[in-house]
């Protein structure tokens, strides 16, 4: 059973920016089945229109094309924003950090100033666990100190700066959700990590178990863990999906309170743990290739999910790291279907 959110929906429609893409499109599912109207914004640069239910209206685009926003935000009577839309690869923020201020900060920029000009009361930001950096103490709390270390941690800070500077001086409320690692696929296959060359620990071994891949990176297996592996919280998608519409229910109770909090499960499994369950999920036997540290990889990276779980009625459904695993299997062989079905 979902963890399904009230339907403390004023009738209005969310628009959900990024919608096509992994968490979006959880997202996406996760408002319909809490009866709320959806419309999904994407430039399908790297989501899909697949991901899409075909009932939902979906508008291809930019976020900073401010005379379409306008219009879809007029027309749609929008009153909340999912912002999803953005870039996700670290490395890649390292190697071309102009395209991680302009996507993840300039265009967020773009997008509230047509918030703010159309009047939308509420904004929801997808942020990160990787604005702490590395953390000197684990679990991490809101209150540990932000100090990225890549220019996605920080094009993911400076839109936290600016939101609360936006909402200090206009109408509005947010929510600043920092995930942790999130990972699994929807349980009824509907939607899940579909992007080409993924990064994501789960997504790979889920790609090498069906042969997509020969083996798996251990990327350092000297760290200060029980097994030297770097320690990880995986959140299943679908729980982090229900956790937005609890945010936007509090941001529609309390219009004067914004929000942020992590979003994980407060519990931590290693490379090997995972590569493990891989093993148990499909009976089978992943190759393991140890690689040596990538730079600025903490040891141990775990949520402490205090806040959100005294701030919103969140119950995860998910739990568990052999369903987060098998739902992500099942989804990458349903994507394999799609795939040969389209070409």
């Amino acid at each position: 059973m979902n963890d399904m959110p009230s339907t403390a929906s004023s009738g209005k429609t969310v628009l959900v920016t990024g919608g096509a893409g992994y968490i979006g499109s959880h997202a996406v599912l996760a408002l319909r089945d809490a009866g709320r109207k959806v419309a999904v914004f994407d430039n399908l640069v790297t989501g899909f229109r697949f991901a899409v239910p075909d009932d939902v209206p979906f508008f291809e685009g930019d976020i900073a094309d401010d005379e379409l926003v306008t219009r879809i935000l007029a027309e749609h009577d929008v009153g909340a924003i999912m912002h999803f839309a953005g870039s996700v690869v670290v490395p890649e923020s390292v190697e071309n950090p102009l395209k991680y201020y302009d996507n993840n900060t300039g265009r967020t920029r773009a997008l509230l100033a047509s918030a703010v000009r159309g009047g939308v009361p509420h904004f929801i930001f997808s942020s990160t666990a990787a604005t702490y950096g590395v953390p000197e103490t684990s679990p991490v709390t809101e209150q540990t100190p932000q100090q990225p270390i890549n220019p996605y941690g920080w094009s993911k800070l400076f839109t936290e700066r600016m939101l609360a500077d936006v909402v200090a001086a206009h109408p509005m409320n947010y929510c600043a959700l920092r995930y942790f690692n999130v990972a699994g696929a929807d349980p009824e296959g509907r939607t899940g990590q579909s992007t080409k060359g993924a990064t994501h620990l789960i997504k790979v071994a889920v790609e090498a178990a069906l042969g997509k891949r020969e083996s798996v990176g251990v990327y350092g297996t000297d760290y200060d863990t029980p097994d030297g592996t770097g320690v990880r919280d995986y959140i299943h998608v679908s729980d982090l999906a229900a956790a937005h519409v609890h945010a936007l229910d509090a941001l529609e109770a309390q219009p004067g309170r914004s929000l942020t909090m992590n979003c994980g499960y407060g519990r931590g499994f290693s490379v090997l743990e995972v590569l493990d369950a891989v093993d148990r999920v499909t009976g089978g036997r992943i190759e393991r290739v140890m690689e040596p540290r990538r730079a600025g990889d903490p040891a141990a990276l775990v949520s402490d999910p205090a806040l959100i779980r005294s701030t919103l009625p969140w119950q995860p459904q998910h739990d568990d790291l052999d369903r987060i695993v098998a739902h992500a299997l099942q989804w990458e062989r349903r994507l394999g279907e799609i795939q040969d079905a389209s070409s």
